[in-house]
Protein backbone atom coordinates (compact mmCIF):
# COMPACT_ATOMS: atom_id res chain seq x y z
CA UNK A 1 0.00 0.00 0.00
CA UNK A 2 2.55 2.44 0.94
CA UNK A 3 4.50 1.57 -2.34
CA UNK A 4 1.32 2.09 -4.39
CA UNK A 5 0.60 5.65 -2.41
CA UNK A 6 4.08 6.54 -3.21
CA UNK A 7 4.19 5.69 -7.13
CA UNK A 8 0.42 7.82 -7.01
CA UNK A 9 2.56 10.98 -5.60
CA UNK A 10 4.99 10.82 -8.52
CA UNK A 11 2.48 10.05 -11.03
CA UNK A 12 3.65 6.94 -11.68
CA UNK A 13 1.06 5.67 -14.28
CA UNK A 14 2.96 2.98 -16.12
CA UNK A 15 4.15 1.28 -12.55
CA UNK A 16 0.17 1.36 -11.51
CA UNK A 17 -1.50 -0.04 -14.91
CA UNK A 18 1.08 -2.72 -15.02
CA UNK A 19 0.69 -3.68 -11.44
CA UNK A 20 -3.30 -3.00 -10.92
CA UNK A 21 -4.35 -3.06 -14.69
CA UNK A 22 -8.28 -2.35 -14.34
CA UNK A 23 -8.00 -1.75 -10.54
CA UNK A 24 -6.21 1.37 -11.23
CA UNK A 25 -9.75 3.05 -11.88
CA UNK A 26 -10.95 2.12 -8.94
CA UNK A 27 -7.18 3.88 -7.37
CA UNK A 28 -7.82 6.82 -9.43
CA UNK A 29 -11.42 7.54 -8.09
CA UNK A 30 -10.07 6.70 -4.71
CA UNK A 31 -7.58 9.95 -4.70
CA UNK A 32 -9.87 12.11 -6.24
CA UNK A 33 -12.06 11.04 -3.53
CA UNK A 34 -10.30 11.14 -0.53
CA UNK A 35 -8.36 14.60 -1.87
CA UNK A 36 -11.75 16.32 -2.12
CA UNK A 37 -13.00 14.50 0.62
CA UNK A 38 -10.81 14.61 3.78
CA UNK A 39 -9.72 17.28 5.28
CA UNK A 40 -6.59 16.14 6.50
CA UNK A 41 -5.36 14.88 3.11
CA UNK A 42 -4.55 18.12 0.49
CA UNK A 43 -1.41 17.35 -0.50
CA UNK A 44 -2.56 14.49 -3.29
CA UNK A 45 -2.12 15.66 -6.55
CA UNK A 46 -5.57 16.54 -7.96
CA UNK A 47 -4.72 18.46 -11.15
CA UNK A 48 -1.40 16.87 -12.29
CA UNK A 49 -3.19 13.49 -12.10
CA UNK A 50 -6.31 14.37 -13.84
CA UNK A 51 -3.70 16.10 -16.58
CA UNK A 52 -1.59 12.82 -16.62
CA UNK A 53 -4.85 10.16 -16.69
CA UNK A 54 -6.11 11.95 -19.73
CA UNK A 55 -2.36 11.90 -21.35
CA UNK A 56 -2.72 8.25 -21.11
CA UNK A 57 -6.33 7.85 -22.48
CA UNK A 58 -4.52 9.33 -25.48
CA UNK A 59 -2.34 6.43 -25.90
CA UNK A 60 -4.95 3.85 -25.47
CA UNK A 61 -3.98 2.73 -22.04
CA UNK A 62 -6.92 4.29 -19.86
CA UNK A 63 -10.19 4.60 -21.34
CA UNK A 64 -11.34 8.75 -21.66
CA UNK A 65 -15.32 7.71 -21.03
CA UNK A 66 -14.61 5.65 -17.62
CA UNK A 67 -12.23 8.51 -16.18
CA UNK A 68 -13.95 10.84 -16.70
CA UNK A 69 -17.49 9.30 -15.80
CA UNK A 70 -15.98 8.02 -12.38
CA UNK A 71 -13.62 10.77 -11.27
CA UNK A 72 -16.43 13.07 -12.15
CA UNK A 73 -18.73 11.01 -9.58
CA UNK A 74 -15.56 10.98 -7.15
CA UNK A 75 -15.27 14.82 -6.67
CA UNK A 76 -18.70 15.27 -6.43
CA UNK A 77 -19.19 12.35 -3.81
CA UNK A 78 -15.78 14.06 -1.91
CA UNK A 79 -16.77 17.68 -1.82
CA UNK A 80 -20.45 16.77 -0.39
CA UNK A 81 -18.61 14.17 2.42
CA UNK A 82 -16.29 17.37 3.17
CA UNK A 83 -19.63 19.56 3.78
CA UNK A 84 -21.28 17.44 5.69
CA UNK A 85 -18.47 16.72 7.90
CA UNK A 86 -17.94 20.14 8.45
CA UNK A 87 -21.73 20.90 8.91
CA UNK A 88 -22.08 17.65 11.67
CA UNK A 89 -19.00 17.67 12.90
CA UNK A 90 -17.14 20.20 12.48
CA UNK A 91 -19.53 22.98 14.45
CA UNK A 92 -19.22 20.43 16.80
CA UNK A 93 -15.81 20.66 17.75
CA UNK A 94 -15.74 23.75 17.27
CA UNK A 95 -18.44 24.81 19.63
CA UNK A 96 -16.87 22.69 22.50
CA UNK A 97 -15.85 25.14 25.65
CA UNK A 98 -12.61 24.67 27.83
CA UNK A 99 -13.05 26.73 30.32
CA UNK A 100 -16.11 28.58 29.18
CA UNK A 101 -14.04 29.46 25.91
CA UNK A 102 -15.16 27.41 22.31
CA UNK A 103 -12.17 26.73 20.54
CA UNK A 104 -13.00 28.55 18.13
CA UNK A 105 -14.25 32.49 18.80
CA UNK A 106 -18.05 32.47 17.43
CA UNK A 107 -17.38 35.69 15.82
CA UNK A 108 -15.06 33.62 13.00
CA UNK A 109 -18.09 31.38 12.58
CA UNK A 110 -20.65 34.28 11.57
CA UNK A 111 -17.59 35.59 9.45
CA UNK A 112 -17.57 31.96 7.66
CA UNK A 113 -21.13 31.78 7.56
CA UNK A 114 -21.23 35.61 5.92
CA UNK A 115 -18.42 34.86 3.93
CA UNK A 116 -20.27 31.52 1.99
CA UNK A 117 -23.40 33.57 1.70
CA UNK A 118 -21.70 36.45 -0.05
CA UNK A 119 -19.41 34.56 -2.15
CA UNK A 120 -20.29 31.17 -2.14
CA UNK A 121 -20.80 30.33 -5.95
CA UNK A 122 -17.29 31.93 -6.55
CA UNK A 123 -15.83 29.98 -3.89
CA UNK A 124 -17.06 26.78 -4.20
CA UNK A 125 -16.88 27.06 -8.54
CA UNK A 126 -12.93 28.46 -8.05
CA UNK A 127 -11.72 26.61 -5.19
CA UNK A 128 -11.58 23.31 -7.47
CA UNK A 129 -8.76 24.57 -9.21
CA UNK A 130 -6.38 25.74 -6.48
CA UNK A 131 -4.55 22.83 -4.59
CA UNK A 132 -5.68 22.68 -0.87
CA UNK A 133 -8.20 25.32 -1.13
CA UNK A 134 -10.34 22.72 -3.09
CA UNK A 135 -10.12 20.72 0.33
CA UNK A 136 -10.99 23.34 2.55
CA UNK A 137 -13.44 24.86 0.34
CA UNK A 138 -16.58 22.13 1.21
CA UNK A 139 -15.46 21.83 4.87
CA UNK A 140 -15.37 25.38 5.30
CA UNK A 141 -18.92 25.56 3.33
CA UNK A 142 -20.05 23.33 5.47
CA UNK A 143 -19.16 24.75 9.12
CA UNK A 144 -20.61 28.02 7.56
CA UNK A 145 -23.67 26.25 6.96
CA UNK A 146 -23.94 27.52 3.07
CA UNK A 147 -27.48 26.27 2.33
CA UNK A 148 -27.11 23.03 1.43
CA UNK A 149 -29.30 23.15 -2.41
CA UNK A 150 -26.93 25.66 -3.84
CA UNK A 151 -23.87 24.33 -2.73
CA UNK A 152 -24.67 20.98 -4.61
CA UNK A 153 -25.74 22.49 -7.78
CA UNK A 154 -22.45 24.88 -7.82
CA UNK A 155 -20.68 21.66 -6.94
CA UNK A 156 -21.75 19.99 -9.72
CA UNK A 157 -20.90 22.51 -12.04
CA UNK A 158 -17.35 22.99 -10.64
CA UNK A 159 -16.55 19.21 -10.44
CA UNK A 160 -17.42 18.97 -13.93
CA UNK A 161 -15.04 21.95 -14.98
CA UNK A 162 -12.41 20.74 -13.17
CA UNK A 163 -12.40 17.05 -14.28
CA UNK A 164 -13.30 17.82 -17.58
CA UNK A 165 -11.01 20.72 -18.57
CA UNK A 166 -7.98 18.53 -17.06
CA UNK A 167 -8.74 15.41 -18.33
CA UNK A 168 -9.73 16.38 -21.50
CA UNK A 169 -6.30 19.30 -22.06
CA UNK A 170 -4.64 15.85 -21.52
CA UNK A 171 -5.90 14.06 -23.58
CA UNK A 172 -5.74 15.92 -26.14
CA UNK A 173 -2.03 17.14 -25.51
CA UNK A 174 -1.52 13.47 -25.02
CA UNK A 175 -0.09 13.14 -28.93
CA UNK A 176 2.30 15.66 -28.19
CA UNK A 177 5.50 13.88 -28.07
CA UNK A 178 7.58 16.77 -26.15
CA UNK A 179 4.83 16.63 -23.19
CA UNK A 180 4.76 12.72 -23.37
CA UNK A 181 8.33 13.03 -22.64
CA UNK A 182 8.19 15.30 -19.85
CA UNK A 183 5.31 14.62 -17.83
CA UNK A 184 7.15 15.49 -14.86
CA UNK A 185 7.85 19.00 -15.91
CA UNK A 186 4.51 19.63 -17.53
CA UNK A 187 3.04 18.76 -14.08
CA UNK A 188 5.16 21.10 -12.21
CA UNK A 189 4.13 24.13 -14.52
CA UNK A 190 0.38 22.71 -13.54
CA UNK A 191 0.83 22.77 -9.99
CA UNK A 192 2.92 26.18 -10.59
CA UNK A 193 -0.13 27.62 -12.56
CA UNK A 194 -2.83 26.55 -10.04
CA UNK A 195 -1.02 27.83 -7.09
CA UNK A 196 -0.33 31.27 -8.72
CA UNK A 197 -3.79 32.97 -7.53
CA UNK A 198 -2.35 32.18 -4.09
CA UNK A 199 0.70 33.83 -4.79
CA UNK A 200 -0.75 36.49 -6.22
CA UNK A 201 -2.89 37.21 -3.85
CA UNK A 202 -0.21 37.09 -0.77
CA UNK A 203 2.14 39.37 -2.96
CA UNK A 204 -0.79 41.72 -3.31
CA UNK A 205 -1.89 41.44 0.56
CA UNK A 206 2.24 42.23 1.73
CA UNK A 207 1.38 45.16 -1.15
CA UNK A 208 -1.02 46.72 0.60
CA UNK A 209 0.58 46.70 3.98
Amino acid sequence: MIELFQHILHLDFEWVINEYKSVVYFILFAVIFIETGLVAMPFLPGDSLLFTAGLFAASGELNLMYLLVLLYIAAVLGDNCNYWIGRKIGLRIFNISIKGKTLVNKRYLDQTEAFFEKNGVKAIIMARFVPFVRTFAPFAAGVGKMNYRRFFLFDLAGGFLWIFSLTLAGYMLGGVTWIREHIDLVCLGIIFISILPMILSFVKSKWKK
